[in-house]
């Protein structure tokens, strides 16, 4: 009883955090903050180069993280959700929920001096409902976006999409210059890596394996910010060399610092830390089964490599408990929708043993059973995770061979080549299931592969069925109860082990303020950051 109370006390501040975390720029206003100082520069250490720099067709965390500085969204949120005007400035949903009407806000301009119009939005939502990882999904029930005068755009939907006004954030669905893009195709368009937008900092330079340089927009529709005149952003590899770098002062924030260090950091008075969680991410860990592999296509086995992972031991050694083992895969923060009463796959080395032997995984003459080929997405606590797999799966006599490489390799091994058996992902499960859970299980990316989707290639009907008609359903009790039976049948049958949340740790000078102003976090505009000039 005790233990519960506490349980359900922790995850409260943990809520309270996040919210305080992600107040939108409106609210932060009202704070009894200092008066923000203009100028100067802000750097920042990242462990990882994004592959582009707006997400428009890869919403991989460390774009969103640039892109959302350079390239608006028609919304942004505040910490329980509700939709604030950006680039829209106000919206009206129709009683059949087929409608969506945006009036954009007017005077607004892209960096090269173009003016930002409805073809834009409509370029861009149908663009990414064609070939965004997450907009085949979030966006599938589009029809057509109509622009009867410049400032309006018309989103109308052939079906409806309860989670729609959720999801068009700078960072998820942003809204990229159509004339930028002309009729090429858009994977291949300059503005990939040159990027121009409508938000508080212009793109200035990528140099490629070691920094990119934004500096402020001038002509920013929102007058007063942003009000830092240059961000520079470095891209750091090894962990401790990030705690070095703020510990030292060499960059103001810091994200990717050694898990080791974060104890050391917290005690220094320059530093702050910020371990929240991303309530518009919600990013996990995941061992994903290829389900295509004649072993693995028995749910026993999946569930018998289940049960010889100790995942506390991954929470509490691998992370430094600064994370939280997994049950299911929605987030337990959607409470409505969360079931993980068929995720019960506890730590049991003997069991797991058993269940081998019934799955028809009998010991070899070489003591093995089989053996696999694991893959990781870069990242030292993966790699970490990834050496304990191989410890621990050996233990019941499953022979791991550990295959790793940079991030393009990792994407064509699981995505295209396939060169894989079970893969430790990270994913962002996002704030609705039919948005960032559903991309793990859907049939289609098995079909139509893309990145991001169905690594497994797990292909059951009755799942993807309920998705469907999880996705239209606008009575919020049946979508609730369409959500748990999902859950309840990929706990059975298990293509996908959830393993622990992962907190957006980041640690920045205690002279920089306001750095977060979204409910994404690192995601957020940095409009208004800013920095008191060094003593």
């Amino acid at each position: 009883m005790l233990s519960s109370l506490l349980d359900k006390l922790k995850f409260s501040q943990r809520l309270l955090h996040l919210a305080l975390a992600a107040l939108p720029f409106t609210a932060v206003a009202q704070t009894k903050a200092p008066t923000p100082v203009n100028g100067g520069t802000l750097t920042y250490a990242v462990s990882q180069e994004p592959t582009s720099l707006v997400s428009f067709l890869d919403t991989k965390t460390d774009n969103r993280n640039i892109s959302a500085k350079v390239t608006e969204g028609l919304l942004r949120y505040d910490a329980k959700f509700n939709p604030q005007p950006l680039l829209a400035t106000s919206w009206q949903v129709s009683a059949d929920g087929l409608k969506y009407t945006f009036k954009l806000r007017p005077g607004v301009k892209f960096h090269d001096g173009r003016d930002f119009t409805a073809e834009d939005v409509r370029y861009a939502v149908l663009t990414q409902k064609k070939q965004g990882p997450r907009g085949r999904i979030t966006l599938a029930n589009v029809e057509r976006v109509d622009a009867p005068d410049p400032l309006t755009a018309v989103i109308v939907l052939a079906k409806p999409a309860p989670f729609l006004l959720k999801s068009l954030s700078s960072a998820e669905l942003p809204i990229v210059p159509a004339h930028r893009y002309a009729d090429g195709d858009p994977l291949g368009s300059a503005n990939i890596s040159a990027p121009v937008g409508t938000g508080p900092f212009i793109f200035e330079q990528w140099v490629r394996g070691s920094h990119l340089v934004l500096r402020k927009n001038p002509s920013y529709w929102r007058t007063g910010t942003p009000h830092i005149d240059r961000v520079i952003v470095k891209f750091v590899r090894d962990p401790a060399a990030i705690s070095t770098a703020i510990e030292t002062g060499e960059v103001d924030v810091a994200q990717g610092v050694s898990l080791a260090d974060l104890e050391r950091l917290s005690a220094n008075p320059k530093l702050k830390v910020d371990d929240g969680y991303d309530g518009f991410l919600n990013n996990a860990s995941f061992l994903e089964f290829n389900v295509e592999n004649p072993v693995l296509a028995n749910p026993k086995v999946r569930h018998a490599i289940a049960q010889a992972i100790d995942r506390n031991f991954i929470r509490n050694t691998i992370y430094y408990k600064r994370v939280e083992v997994v049950n299911s895969p929605i987030p337990r923060v959607l409470s409505d929708y969360y079931d993980d009463s068929t995720f019960r796959d506890s730590f049991d080395v003997a069991a797991a043993n058993r269940l081998l032997d019934e799955a028809g995984q009998p010991k070899q003459a070489n003591g093995q059973r089989f053996a696999l080929r694991l893959s990781y997405i870069p990242g030292a606590e993966f790699k970490r995770t990834a050496d304990y797999l191989r410890s621990a799966l050996a233990r019941v006599s499953i022979k791991v061979e550990i295959v790793d490489g940079d991030l393009p390799t990792f994407l064509k091994r699981v995505y295209t080549t396939r060169d894989f058996d079970i893969n430790i992902n990270g994913l962002g499960r996002l704030f609705d299931p039919t948005v960032g859970v559903q991309r793990i299980y859907w049939g289609d990316g098995v079909r139509n592969p893309l990145i991001w989707v169905n690594a497994a290639h797990y292909d059951n009907p009755q799942v993807d069925d309920l998705f469907r008609q999880a996705a239209v359903e606008v009575d919020a009790g049946k979508r609730a109860a369409q959500f748990k039976q999902i859950q309840q049948i990929v706990g059975r049958e298990l293509p996908v082990l959830p393993i622990v949340a992962v907190p957006s740790i980041v640690v920045h000078s205690a002279r920089l303020h306001n750095f977060n102003n979204s409910i994404d976090l690192m995601s957020g505009d940095l409009a208004d950051a800013w920095i008191e000039p060094k003593k």
